[in-house]
Protein backbone atom coordinates (compact mmCIF):
# COMPACT_ATOMS: atom_id res chain seq x y z
CA UNK A 1 0.00 0.00 0.00
CA UNK A 2 1.32 3.40 -0.99
CA UNK A 3 1.05 5.92 1.84
CA UNK A 4 1.89 9.54 2.37
CA UNK A 5 5.21 8.47 3.97
CA UNK A 6 6.20 6.71 0.74
CA UNK A 7 5.23 9.71 -1.34
CA UNK A 8 7.49 11.94 0.75
CA UNK A 9 10.30 9.38 0.56
CA UNK A 10 9.91 9.11 -3.22
CA UNK A 11 9.99 12.89 -3.61
CA UNK A 12 13.08 13.14 -1.42
CA UNK A 13 14.93 10.41 -3.33
CA UNK A 14 14.00 11.80 -6.75
CA UNK A 15 14.88 15.40 -5.84
CA UNK A 16 18.15 16.97 -7.03
CA UNK A 17 21.05 16.40 -4.63
CA UNK A 18 22.10 20.05 -4.58
CA UNK A 19 20.31 21.12 -1.38
CA UNK A 20 20.86 20.14 2.23
CA UNK A 21 17.81 18.62 3.83
CA UNK A 22 17.76 18.28 7.57
CA UNK A 23 15.13 16.67 9.73
CA UNK A 24 14.75 16.52 13.46
CA UNK A 25 15.01 13.24 15.36
CA UNK A 26 11.23 12.90 15.66
CA UNK A 27 10.67 13.31 11.91
CA UNK A 28 13.68 11.14 11.12
CA UNK A 29 12.05 8.30 13.03
CA UNK A 30 9.19 8.41 10.51
CA UNK A 31 10.91 9.42 7.27
CA UNK A 32 14.30 7.65 7.63
CA UNK A 33 13.00 4.07 7.67
CA UNK A 34 10.62 4.72 4.78
CA UNK A 35 13.40 6.29 2.66
CA UNK A 36 15.53 3.27 3.51
CA UNK A 37 12.78 0.79 2.49
CA UNK A 38 12.11 2.61 -0.76
CA UNK A 39 15.83 2.82 -1.56
CA UNK A 40 16.07 -0.94 -1.05
CA UNK A 41 13.05 -1.54 -3.28
CA UNK A 42 14.49 0.74 -6.00
CA UNK A 43 17.83 -1.07 -5.71
CA UNK A 44 19.84 2.05 -4.92
CA UNK A 45 20.70 0.73 -1.46
CA UNK A 46 22.13 -2.69 -0.67
CA UNK A 47 20.58 -4.58 2.26
CA UNK A 48 24.03 -4.69 3.90
CA UNK A 49 24.14 -0.89 3.94
CA UNK A 50 21.05 -0.38 6.10
CA UNK A 51 23.18 -0.41 9.24
CA UNK A 52 24.99 2.71 7.99
CA UNK A 53 22.77 4.57 5.53
CA UNK A 54 19.72 6.35 6.95
CA UNK A 55 20.66 5.03 10.37
CA UNK A 56 21.31 8.29 12.25
CA UNK A 57 19.44 11.61 12.13
CA UNK A 58 22.66 13.64 12.00
CA UNK A 59 23.68 11.85 8.78
CA UNK A 60 20.31 12.28 7.07
CA UNK A 61 21.40 15.02 4.66
CA UNK A 62 24.60 13.26 3.55
CA UNK A 63 22.85 9.90 3.27
CA UNK A 64 20.02 11.42 1.28
CA UNK A 65 22.50 13.02 -1.15
CA UNK A 66 24.19 9.66 -1.61
CA UNK A 67 20.89 7.98 -2.42
CA UNK A 68 19.82 10.82 -4.71
CA UNK A 69 23.07 10.48 -6.70
CA UNK A 70 22.56 6.74 -6.97
CA UNK A 71 18.97 7.27 -8.06
CA UNK A 72 20.19 9.48 -10.91
CA UNK A 73 23.10 7.22 -11.89
CA UNK A 74 20.97 4.08 -11.92
CA UNK A 75 17.76 5.58 -13.28
CA UNK A 76 18.08 3.61 -16.52
CA UNK A 77 20.13 0.69 -15.22
CA UNK A 78 18.58 -2.77 -15.38
CA UNK A 79 17.39 -4.40 -12.17
CA UNK A 80 19.85 -6.76 -10.53
CA UNK A 81 17.56 -9.71 -11.29
CA UNK A 82 18.53 -9.36 -14.95
CA UNK A 83 21.84 -11.03 -14.13
CA UNK A 84 20.01 -14.38 -14.04
CA UNK A 85 19.76 -14.37 -17.83
CA UNK A 86 23.56 -14.79 -18.02
CA UNK A 87 25.93 -17.63 -17.04
CA UNK A 88 26.90 -18.17 -13.42
CA UNK A 89 30.00 -16.50 -12.04
CA UNK A 90 32.04 -19.73 -11.82
CA UNK A 91 31.48 -20.42 -15.53
CA UNK A 92 32.35 -16.82 -16.40
CA UNK A 93 35.57 -17.07 -14.37
CA UNK A 94 36.64 -20.06 -16.45
CA UNK A 95 35.86 -18.21 -19.67
CA UNK A 96 37.83 -15.18 -18.52
CA UNK A 97 40.80 -17.37 -17.57
CA UNK A 98 40.73 -18.86 -21.07
CA UNK A 99 40.50 -15.35 -22.53
CA UNK A 100 43.64 -14.28 -20.62
CA UNK A 101 45.52 -17.42 -21.68
CA UNK A 102 44.54 -16.79 -25.30
CA UNK A 103 45.62 -13.15 -25.03
CA UNK A 104 48.95 -14.17 -23.51
CA UNK A 105 49.51 -16.59 -26.38
CA UNK A 106 48.77 -13.86 -28.95
CA UNK A 107 51.14 -11.47 -27.14
CA UNK A 108 53.90 -14.07 -27.26
CA UNK A 109 53.34 -14.81 -30.94
CA UNK A 110 53.23 -11.10 -31.75
CA UNK A 111 56.73 -10.69 -30.33
CA UNK A 112 58.11 -13.60 -32.36
CA UNK A 113 56.17 -13.58 -35.63
CA UNK A 114 56.85 -10.02 -36.72
CA UNK A 115 55.44 -10.61 -40.20
CA UNK A 116 52.00 -11.05 -38.68
CA UNK A 117 52.45 -8.46 -35.93
CA UNK A 118 49.41 -6.44 -36.98
CA UNK A 119 47.09 -9.46 -37.00
CA UNK A 120 48.21 -10.49 -33.53
CA UNK A 121 47.76 -6.96 -32.30
CA UNK A 122 44.14 -6.99 -33.57
CA UNK A 123 43.57 -10.39 -31.93
CA UNK A 124 44.83 -9.00 -28.60
CA UNK A 125 42.54 -5.99 -28.90
CA UNK A 126 39.56 -8.21 -29.72
CA UNK A 127 40.35 -10.42 -26.73
CA UNK A 128 40.50 -7.33 -24.51
CA UNK A 129 37.13 -6.07 -25.76
CA UNK A 130 35.54 -9.47 -25.17
CA UNK A 131 37.14 -9.62 -21.74
CA UNK A 132 35.41 -6.36 -20.80
CA UNK A 133 32.03 -7.77 -21.81
CA UNK A 134 32.51 -10.93 -19.78
CA UNK A 135 34.01 -9.03 -16.86
CA UNK A 136 30.77 -7.06 -16.63
CA UNK A 137 28.84 -10.34 -16.59
CA UNK A 138 31.08 -11.58 -13.78
CA UNK A 139 30.53 -8.39 -11.77
CA UNK A 140 26.78 -8.60 -12.27
CA UNK A 141 26.74 -12.23 -11.10
CA UNK A 142 28.90 -11.56 -8.04
CA UNK A 143 26.56 -11.92 -5.06
CA UNK A 144 28.91 -10.30 -2.59
CA UNK A 145 29.08 -7.05 -4.57
CA UNK A 146 26.62 -4.37 -3.57
CA UNK A 147 23.47 -4.19 -5.65
CA UNK A 148 24.54 -0.80 -7.03
CA UNK A 149 27.82 -2.21 -8.38
CA UNK A 150 25.97 -5.11 -9.97
CA UNK A 151 23.44 -2.79 -11.61
CA UNK A 152 26.26 -0.59 -12.97
CA UNK A 153 27.82 -3.72 -14.49
CA UNK A 154 24.51 -4.67 -16.09
CA UNK A 155 24.14 -1.15 -17.48
CA UNK A 156 27.63 -1.28 -19.02
CA UNK A 157 26.92 -4.73 -20.41
CA UNK A 158 23.67 -3.58 -22.05
CA UNK A 159 25.44 -0.54 -23.54
CA UNK A 160 28.26 -2.71 -24.87
CA UNK A 161 26.31 -5.54 -26.48
CA UNK A 162 23.14 -3.60 -27.27
CA UNK A 163 19.62 -3.91 -25.85
CA UNK A 164 18.46 -6.62 -28.25
CA UNK A 165 21.30 -9.02 -27.43
CA UNK A 166 21.13 -8.07 -23.75
CA UNK A 167 17.44 -8.86 -23.33
CA UNK A 168 17.82 -12.05 -25.35
CA UNK A 169 20.71 -13.09 -23.10
CA UNK A 170 22.98 -13.43 -26.16
CA UNK A 171 26.61 -12.76 -25.35
CA UNK A 172 29.52 -12.68 -27.76
CA UNK A 173 32.10 -15.45 -27.41
CA UNK A 174 34.67 -15.00 -24.65
CA UNK A 175 37.52 -15.16 -27.18
CA UNK A 176 37.59 -14.16 -30.86
CA UNK A 177 36.72 -17.62 -32.16
CA UNK A 178 36.57 -16.28 -35.71
CA UNK A 179 40.38 -16.20 -35.53
CA UNK A 180 40.73 -19.90 -34.71
CA UNK A 181 41.96 -22.06 -37.56
CA UNK A 182 40.26 -25.31 -38.43
CA UNK A 183 42.50 -28.31 -37.90
CA UNK A 184 42.01 -31.43 -40.00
Amino acid sequence: MFTFDYLIAALLLAAPADKDVTVGPELFGVVGPVVQKLALKWEILDPREVRYVMARPEDFSADLKLLQRRYRELAHAPPVGDCLRFPERAVVNEMLAFNRAYRQQMDARQAVELVHWWEYREAVQEADRLYQVWDNVRDARCDYYYVTVRRHALQKLRETIGPEAYYAGCLPPHVPIWRFQRIG
